[in-house]
């Protein structure tokens, strides 16, 4: 993941919440791990994780727990 986040300069971390846009529309999503250059993300209301690239159709969204915190 650290690759990742180096070369795509991406927020990118386990745990983190994510929108993705590619599809018929707009999906959250949960980071699960990484594997090589892409993020594995567990849509919402998925049973499995996929491989997306980082910067394609993904929004990074912002961590709530820190945004609680404050």
């Amino acid at each position: 993941m650290d690759y990742i986040r180096n070369y795509y300069d991406v927020p990118a971390k386990s745990g983190s919440r994510v929108r993705y846009s590619g599809g018929h529309q707009p999906i959250e999503g949960t980071i699960v791990a990484a594997q090589g250059a892409r993020l594995l993300i567990r849509l919402d209301g998925d049973d499995h994780d996929m491989p997306y690239h980082p910067t394609w159709k993904i929004e990074y969204l912002p961590d709530m727990q820190g945004a609680l915190d404050a």
